[in-house]
């Protein structure tokens, strides 16, 4: 008997110290998720949810797509969506756009809004719950990485070109040589223009017919093709300068500062102090992928409002059930010289002073804060929490 008290103490030990062999890395729900942990998965998407931040990724598993087998993710709270080199959300994301992303288990799989992985297949990743997902535009600016155009050939509107990516070992990211199909819907952005291909060969810089030797940088966009099985991609979208692929940054950053300031800075309460009759001092954590000009709208001794949210970021009346309140602080970490900043928290903690403190105000919760200058408005029906068991689309959409 006194053996078995032994053993049992060891495993509680063992438990709570993190050593259990067996316990799977998982998010903390009071902390951001270790960078080093997540898996890095590549996958075409092929459908969207963006009400409740969830879809479905056909992924690409040893240089090869899981046919009619889809990855089926949601975003963390902290989540960040990067698109065009611009924060975004899956909204803005067309279907069949090849992404990169950043992917952990389910923090808990009782309230995961997508249902767990199971099954026998070897080859299907746990992890499906993304801290990261951006485009492979986004991904090459992040890595000051560039297209090297080749070699073009055509036949009318129909083509390949011919292009090059040289990766470092283990840089995440499409590398090598590969020949992508051009068609006549594929968008090509120079300088201010949005052309297509007739009009580069009416310039005469792409051949009717035939090839051309092209032999210069751009940035491309990937989508689905019909031999993707084969690891062949489409092209959607080519920038032939710097200044094309800044001008759609700015376009889609100019979207994502609008979808904010009408749903407000997503945040997590890190701590609460109470105050009399009810008050209190709530301190949150603002969440990471935000243009840095909606950090900055954030500043000492302004009003505001913070609304309760869920952890797909939905609010439930936000100008109505949210509460009024002044930003006390602004504090904003500094990183080392050199350390990038890892996704998920902004390293910035704003401490909002409310008059009376609400369930949803905990610590661990998710919340939507606002500065004053942001406007006060509820979201589209839709997108709104109507009740606690309330969600639509519901996870069903997910089964067979």
């Amino acid at each position: 008997m006194t053996g078995v008290i032994i053993r049992r103490a060891i495993c509680t030990l063992l438990l709570a110290s993190g050593l259990a062999a067996d316990e799977p890395y998982r998010p903390p729900t009071d902390a951001f998720p270790a960078a080093e942990q997540a898996r890095a998965l590549r996958g075409e998407l092929v459908f969207v949810d963006h009400v409740n931040r969830r879809g479905s990724l056909r992924l690409q598993i040893n240089g090869h797509f899981r046919e009619g087998r889809l990855h089926h993710f949601a975003m963390l709270p902290y989540g960040e969506i990067y698109y065009h080199g611009a924060p975004a959300e899956l909204r803005d994301i067309p279907l069949g756009t090849v992404l990169y992303g950043q992917f952990y288990r389910p923090p808990d799989t009782a309230t995961s809004v997508v249902p767990p992985v199971r099954g026998k297949d070897p080859t299907a990743p746990p992890e499906n719950h993304a801290i990261l997902l951006q485009d492979d535009v986004s991904l090459s600016r992040q890595q000051n990485v560039a297209w090297q155009l080749g070699q073009i050939a055509m036949n009318g509107d129909q083509g390949e070109l011919t292009a090059r990516r040289d990766l470092r070992p283990g840089q995440p990211g499409l590398g090598g040589e590969h020949r992508l199909t051009v068609d006549g819907s594929t968008r090509v952005w120079r300088g201010r223009e949005l052309l297509g291909i007739a009009d580069l060969q009416q310039e005469g810089l792409w051949p009717q017919q035939g090839e051309r030797a092209l032999d210069q940088t751009g940035w491309i966009a990937l989508t689905w093709h019909p031999r993707y099985l084969y690891q062949q991609f489409h092209v959607a979208d080519i920038w032939l300068d710097e200044r094309a692929v800044r001008v759609a940054a700015e376009r889609q950053r100019q979207t994502h500062i609008r979808h904010i300031r009408t749903r407000w800075m997503p945040a997590r309460v890190e701590a609460v102090d109470y105050e009399e009759f009810g008050a209190a001092v709530v301190t949150v954590q603002l969440f990471g992928g935000m243009d840095d000009s909606l950090y900055a709208d954030f500043q000492p001794r302004q009003r505001g409002k913070m609304a309760a949210a869920e952890n797909t970021l939905r609010t439930w009346w936000p100008d109505h059930d949210g509460m009024d309140g002044t930003i006390l602080t602004v504090e904003r970490t500094t990183l080392p010289a050199g350390k990038q900043r890892a996704p998920g928290g902004s390293g910035i903690r704003v401490r909002f002073q409310v008059p009376l403190i609400l369930e949803g105000f905990r610590p661990g919760r998710v919340v939507r804060l606002r500065p004053a200058s942001w406007p006060n408005v509820k979201p589209p029906y839709e997108e709104r929490v109507r009740g606690f068991e309330d969600r639509w689309p519901s996870t069903d959409v997910f089964n067979k």
